[in-house]
């Protein structure tokens, strides 16, 4: 088990600036993985296997992208018993993101907002530290790699961006997502409506085929939408997933709504809003997929898993397997057993 207390660890970083904890956690994770000091926040992996999209998951507990834009901490992060990890979101050329500060806490809503705005090396640097990362899928863990559009591709153009992650990471990953649903980036949600996805999704799906020829596998393709959806339109985007052969949805990312948080500070803070007060506009959304889309279709839930009990309400909302980040940040790799533990037991 774990050597490092975690609101000991929790503590520590809570009394820096967001941002530069989230730096230093991923600077110690990557210069100790893979060495004996991985011990330090070891856990074992709850065992409870299942089969999605084709994927053998040995369990349904994942970390959403976003805490590991540029894959560079996969096998430390995999130490602490996910049962797959996604990392990015990945853009094809390096960018900064937006200005700082852009990461914000709201403890008393156990709560982010964040306007990161893809930041990331870009995709040469993330394909060389996925190729370095070996004892996670050596392990059985599933990998997930996230890509996204540059801020500064047009709209317009947006699909040239995508299709150049696709090809980039393709041979590496075990799914891909693809994310339109950022709010950090301009006019990116727009391509969640009807002809726009639609012909997003065909072109993906279309290289995606030659992609299969040339490798000689099928790499199944994810969709990451937001929860600031109504119920119409969620029914489109059920149909056009289907309908262009997509193997998966990931549903949710962070909200733009701030009524559950209304008063706090930073609550007006430009940017996604993740952590407990998403919790039941994903749920909603994921109830919603889980309706158009009949029982078989995969469906990953994510946004406001704080605890064991929001693990089952997402599988219960009709998720598939579960994905965790604010509330790894306030709850440590605890709640990851908790919640496999949890989703491995007899309904």
């Amino acid at each position: 088990m774990s050597l490092i207390p975690y609101p000991l660890a929790r503590s520590f970083l809570f009394g820096l600036d967001p941002e530069r904890a989230h730096d230093l956690t991923l600077e110690a994770l990557d210069r100790l993985q893979r060495t004996p000091a991985q011990c330090l926040w070891w856990q074992p992996r709850v065992a409870d296997p299942v089969t999605v999209a084709g994927l053998h998951f040995p369990n349904r507990v994942g970390l959403a992208a976003g805490l590991d834009k540029n894959g560079r901490c996969i096998d430390g992060l995999g130490a602490m018993g996910f049962g797959f990890i996604e990392v990015g979101t990945v853009t094809p050329r390096p960018q900064p993101g937006n200005p700082r500060p852009r990461l914000f806490r709201l403890p008393q809503a156990h709560a982010l907002i964040n306007r990161f705005g893809f930041n990331n090396e870009g995709l040469a640097a993330f394909v060389a530290n996925v190729r370095r990362s070996t004892r996670f899928r050596a392990a059985g863990g599933i990998l997930g790699l996230n890509i996204g559009k540059n801020a500064s591709t047009p709209i317009e153009q947006a699909a040239d961006d995508y299709l150049l992650g696709l090809e980039g990471v393709y041979p590496h990953a075990d799914y891909i997502t693809v994310n339109i649903s950022s709010p950090n980036t301009k006019n990116l949600r727009a391509l969640q409506a009807d002809s726009e996805l639609a012909a997003l999704l065909e072109r993906l799906q279309r290289r995606r085929g030659g992609l299969q020829v040339e490798h000689g596998r099928r790499v199944p393709l994810f969709l990451k939408i937001a929860p600031d959806l109504d119920d119409d339109q969620v029914r489109v985007i059920a149909r056009t997933l289907q309908a262009q052969g997509i193997d998966g949805v990931i549903a949710t990312n962070t909200t733009l709504a701030r009524d559950a948080v209304r008063g706090l500070p930073h609550a007006e803070e430009a940017g996604g809003l993740s952590g407990a007060p998403v919790a039941d506009a994903s749920n909603r959304v994921i109830a919603a997929l889980r309706s158009e889309l009949g029982p078989a279709y995969p469906i990953i839930g994510v946004g406001g898993v704080m605890s064991a009990q929001d693990a089952l309400d997402k599988r219960r909302a009709g998720a598939d397997l579960v994905q965790v980040y604010t509330g790894f940040i306030y709850e440590g790799p605890a709640l990851i057993e908790r919640c496999a533990r949890a989703l491995a037991a007899p309904a």
